[in-house]
């Protein structure tokens, strides 16, 4: 189907029709759209996130996985 088609198919639709296949095109540009900038966005590097590193200074995790085992004993016994 070439564009002329489309324009004489899209002409020869009633108004109310016409409005539907007007509406539909926004739909999909819309929907298009927001696809191809969800796909333009780049994450950042986890390393440059503002949370890595965060708890890098508190001395009382030192050993994480030590830490973890004493609160996990605390909590749940």
């Amino acid at each position: 189907m070439n564009r002329e088609q489309i324009l004489r198919d899209f002409m020869a639709l009633p108004p109310v029709a016409q409005q539907m296949v007007a509406d539909f095109i926004a739909f999909l540009r819309l929907r298009y759209a927001q696809e191809s900038s969800e796909k333009a966005d780049v994450l950042p590097a986890l390393k440059d996130e503002p949370f890595i590193g965060m708890w890098r200074d508190r001395t009382d995790i030192a050993d994480s996985s030590a830490w973890v085992r004493t609160v996990r004993t605390r909590e749940w016994g």
